[in-house]
């Protein structure tokens, strides 16, 4: 198939907010996740908030992951450098793959934003179980410099060359599912 006969295909997402302070009312990232993906015409299936700690991140996201009928997962918080900043610990671990190349080109994009402030980023995504998992960092700002700049189109079965949706629908012959 030739990136002109590509079609959007809506995935299931869930959205996933690692902090200790934000509530629903508070948590301005996980909305602004939510709303983008919903209007990108993806349908998010779960919105959860769960504390900074790396076994309840790990226990919750293997629930996504091992669910079929969620293709990615959106992940904001935890990625700093504060003691409490676990997002990368909890999750490298249940990866199947890492997507080197998203946390370089994150970087980058950020770079342009926020200059060298952006090495503090630890900003990773990764495949599991043809899950595709993207950890940003919690400010709304990186959030949508991760949108926009990049997971938008990677989440667009229309987008060419390539995009992850092969990688992730149930109804593609490329599916990675394991039973």
């Amino acid at each position: 198939m030739s990136h002109s006969d590509k079609v959007f295909e809506a995935l299931s997402i869930a959205v996933l907010t690692v902090s200790d302070t934000r509530d629903k009312k508070t948590d301005t990232s996980g909305l602004y996740l939510a709303t983008s993906a919903t209007d990108a015409g993806h349908q998010v299936t779960h919105r959860d908030i769960v504390i900074d700690d790396i076994y309840q991140i790990r226990a919750l996201v293997s629930g996504y992951i091992a669910d079929p009928n969620i293709q990615a997962v959106l992940i904001t918080g935890g990625t700093g450098f504060t003691q409490r900043d676990s997002t990368p610990e909890a999750l490298t671990p249940l990866f199947d793959k890492e997507v080197e190349g998203f946390g370089e080109l994150f970087r980058f994009l950020s770079y342009q934003e926020i200059g060298t402030s952006t090495i503090q980023s630890r900003a990773i995504a990764g495949l599991a179980n043809g899950t595709v998992i993207f950890c940003l960092p919690g400010s709304t700002g990186a959030c949508k410099t991760a949108w926009t700049g990049i997971i938008q189109a990677q989440l667009n079965g229309a987008q060419g060359p390539c995009n992850f949706t092969p990688h992730l629908t149930s109804s593609s012959p490329c599916t990675s599912r394991q039973p």
